[in-house]
C-alpha cells in the first residue's frame, strides 16, 4: 500500500480529505505534542516549553482547537481524556462526554410516531447535549496541572482577538454548504458567511466573542461557562432555537460533573493495550479487534497482503456486531465487558474465522437475558479531533474530543459552536417492543466511537495514539496499532497506510488512491464487497523508545507535531 492520496470524497462526507502532504517521523526528546493545527500545536508547545504538564498543554491546545477548526470540537462539545502519571506510574482515564438533559425523552426525535432522520435531528436545540469539555479540562487540571490555570488561556484569547489565517480545510468545508443549519441560523451564518460569501482561505477570521468567554473561563474557572450570564446565553439558545428547539436546562448545566473511569485494557502480544470505559465504544472495539487478531502471526504479511487486511476485516466485523448490540452508557444500562473480552470468546471468534473467504454479516455475542437489547440505528459522522502529548517529566495525554456533526448542531452561542452529540443516541428507541441499549434517557451520555488508546509495554507508555472519523475512529486506531506493533513501520508510515475499515455492513472499505488494484482483486475474489472510497482519517500519535520520542501527524488533515528544540 502506498501513502494516501488527495481525493474527491462523496458530497455528504462533512470531513472529507482536503490536502494529503509527504511527512516523515518527527523525532524529539524531552517533550511532544501533536494535534490537527499548526496553531494549536504551538499553544501547547509554549505551554510545555515554560514548564507545563502535560494537562496544561492540552488545555492550551483544545482551545485554540474551538478557534481555528471550530468544525471539529471545542468548549462546546465533549471529550475522553487519557492521562499518564510518571510519577504513579498510573493510568487514569477522564469521561467529559455530554449528558442529555434532564427533560430528554426516549421518544424526543419522533415526529408522528416515527424518528426523524439524522438529518433532520442534527439541527437546531434539540441535539445539543451539556458540554463537557470545559469541566474535564479543569478537572484534569486541578488533579495534574503545574502552571496556573489563567496562564493556559493567554495564546487562544490573542488568537481570537487579532485574529487568524483561515485554513483551507476550513474554508473548503464552510464553502461546501454541508451543515442544513450553519446557513440558517445567527450568529454562525454571520461568522462564517459574512456578507453572505463564505469565509475564504488566507483570509483572517476574528472571534472577539470567544476571546471573551476564554477570559472569563480563565478568570473564574469553568463556573464562568456553566453558571451566570453565559449559561443563561446557552440554555436560551438551546430553548429558543428556530429549529428543533432543546431541553437544555439551567440545573443541567449546573450539575454537570466530568467522571473518573477505570481504564479498560487488555493483552496484546508483549503488551497491554488500553482504552476508555463505556460510553466510548472506542475502548471495547478495539480491545475486541487485537483480542481477535493476535491469534494470528500478523508479523508474518507485508502490508499490501490481502491475507491480512481479510484477517483484519473479519475482526473488525465481530467487533461491530456487538457494538451495534451493547455498546452505552454503562451507567445506565448493564454492559456484558467481561464476556465481550473474555480470553475464551474472542479465541472462539478468531477459531471461526475462514482464512480465505469473507464470513458475511457477523451476529453479536448472545448473552444472559439482562442484556437483552435492540440494535442501535445511530448515526456517527467523523468531525472529532485527536491531540496526543508527552510533558519533560515524561507524563501524557492521549485525547479525543468533539462536536459531533461538522460544525455540531450550528448553534453558537460566546464566540462557541455548540455540539449535537444527543443524535449519537439511537433514534429509535426500541425495535420490535426490544429496547436499544444506546437509547435516549435523562442524564445519559450517548455512546462514541471515540477511541483515545495509550499502549503500555513492562508496564510502561510505548505508544499514544488515537484519531477523529465517527464510527471509523476504530478502524483507524487499529490499523495504525497493527502496522506499527506488528508490521513494525515507524509511527509516521504506520499512520500514512492506506486506511481499511469494516464495520459489519455490506462492503469491506479501502481508502481510495491509497489501495493498490492487486488488492482489491484479491480480496474480492475471497468473496468481499469491496468499496474503494475517501477515508479521511487525522490520527495523531507519538511513540516512545528509551527517552526518544516519535510524533507522527496525519498527512491527510493540517495537524503538525512540535518538539524540544535539539
Amino acid at each position: 500500500m502506498l501513502a494516501a492520496s488527495a481525493v474527491q470524497a462523496s458530497r455528504d462526507d462533512p470531513e472529507r480529505t482536503v490536502i494529503t502532504r509527504q511527512l516523515d517521523v518527527v523525532e524529539g526528546r524531552d517533550f511532544m505534542v501533536a494535534a490537527a493545527n499548526p496553531h494549536a500545536v504551538r499553544a501547547g508547545e509554549k505551554v510545555l516549553q515554560a514548564g507545563g504538564s502535560a494537562i496544561d498543554a492540552a488545555v492550551a491546545v483544545q482551545t485554540t482547537l474551538g478557534l481555528v477548526e471550530p468544525q471539529s470540537s471545542g468548549i462546546g462539545g465533549g471529550a475522553f481524556i487519557m492521562y499518564w502519571s510518571a510519577k504513579e506510574a498510573k493510568l487514569y482515564t477522564l469521561d467529559a462526554r455530554e449528558r442529555a438533559p434532564v427533560e430528554a425523552t426516549a421518544d424526543q426525535f419522533y415526529v408522528g410516531g416515527k424518528p426523524l432522520s439524522w438529518r433532520e435531528a442534527i439541527v437546531g436545540g434539540m441535539s445539543v447535549g451539556v458540554p463537557g469539555v470545559v469541566k474535564g479540562l479543569e478537572s484534569a487540571h486541578q488533579r495534574f496541572g503545574k502552571l496556573p490555570w489563567s496562564s493556559l488561556f493567554e495564546h487562544p484569547i490573542d488568537l481570537a482577538t487579532r485574529g487568524f489565517e483561515v485554513s483551507p480545510r476550513l474554508a473548503r468545508l464552510v464553502a461546501m454548504k454541508l451543515h442544513p443549519g450553519l446557513t440558517q441560523i445567527a450568529p454562525g451564518k454571520d461568522y462564517f458567511y459574512p456578507n453572505g460569501e463564505p469565509i475564504a482561505a488566507g483570509s483572517v477570521l476574528r472571534n472577539p466573542d470567544y476571546a471573551l468567554t476564554l477570559q472569563n473561563i480563565a478568570a473564574q474557572g469553568s463556573v464562568a461557562f456553566y453558571r451566570g450570564k453565559f449559561a443563561e446565553q446557552l440554555v436560551s439558545t438551546v430553548r429558543n432555537a428556530p429549529i428543533n428547539p432543546g431541553r437544555l436546562s439551567l440545573q443541567d448545566l449546573a450539575n454537570y460533573e466530568a467522571t473518573w473511569r477505570d481504564p479498560l485494557c487488555g493483552p496484546y502480544r508483549l503488551y497491554t493495550v488500553c482504552g476508555m470505559m463505556p460510553p466510548s465504544s472506542g475502548g471495547l472495539a478495539v480491545l475486541q479487534i487485537m483480542g481477535i487478531l493476535q491469534h494470528f502471526p500478523l508479523a508474518d504479511y507485508r502490508a499490501d497482503s490481502a491475507d491480512l487486511w481479510h484477517l483484519y476485516s473479519q475482526a473488525s466485523r465481530v467487533a461491530f456486531a456487538d457494538r451495534e448490540r451493547y455498546a452505552a452508557d454503562g451507567d445506565f444500562v448493564d454492559i456484558p465487558l467481561q464476556a465481550l473480552l473474555a480470553p475464551h470468546y474472542l479465541q472462539s471468534r478468531a477459531e471461526s474465522i475462514d482464512t480465505n473467504t469473507d464470513m458475511g454479516k457477523v451476529s453479536p455475542l448472545v448473552v444472559e437475558q439482562k442484556f437483552s437489547y435492540a440494535n442501535d440505528d445511530s448515526y456517527s459522522l467523523p468531525s472529532t479531533s485527536h491531540m496526543v502529548i508527552i510533558d519533560a517529566e515524561g507524563n501524557a495525554v492521549s485525547m479525543t474530543t468533539s462536536i459531533e456533526m461538522a460544525f455540531g448542531s450550528s448553534l453558537m452561542v460566546g464566540g462557541v459552536l455548540l455540539n449535537n452529540q444527543l443524535t449519537d443516541f439511537s433514534l429509535s428507541f426500541e425495535k420490535d417492543g426490544v429496547l436499544v441499549a444506546n437509547r435516549v434517557q435523562p442524564g445519559k451520555r450517548p455512546r462514541s466511537s471515540m477511541a483515545p488508546t495509550v499502549v503500555l509495554k513492562d508496564d510502561k507508555p510505548v505508544l499514544l495514539v488515537g484519531s477523529p472519523g465517527g464510527t471509523r475512529i476504530i478502524n483507524y486506531v487499529a490499523k495504525t496499532l497493527v502496522a506499527h506493533l506488528d508490521l513494525g513501520l515507524d509511527i509516521q508510515a504506520a499512520v500514512n497506510l492506506a486506511n481499511v475499515s469494516h464495520t459489519n455492513g455490506k462492503a469491506l472499505m479501502l481508502e481510495e488512491g491509497a489501495a493498490s488494484d492487486h488488492l482489491v482483486e484479491q480480496l474480492r475474489a475471497m468473496g468481499h464487497t469491496v468499496q474503494v472510497r475517501d477515508m479521511n482519517s487525522g490520527v495523531h500519535a507519538i511513540a516512545i523508545q528509551g527517552e526518544r520520542l516519535f510524533g507522527a501527524a496525519d498527512p491527510r488533515r493540517e495537524g503538525a507535531v512540535a518538539t524540544a528544540p535539539n
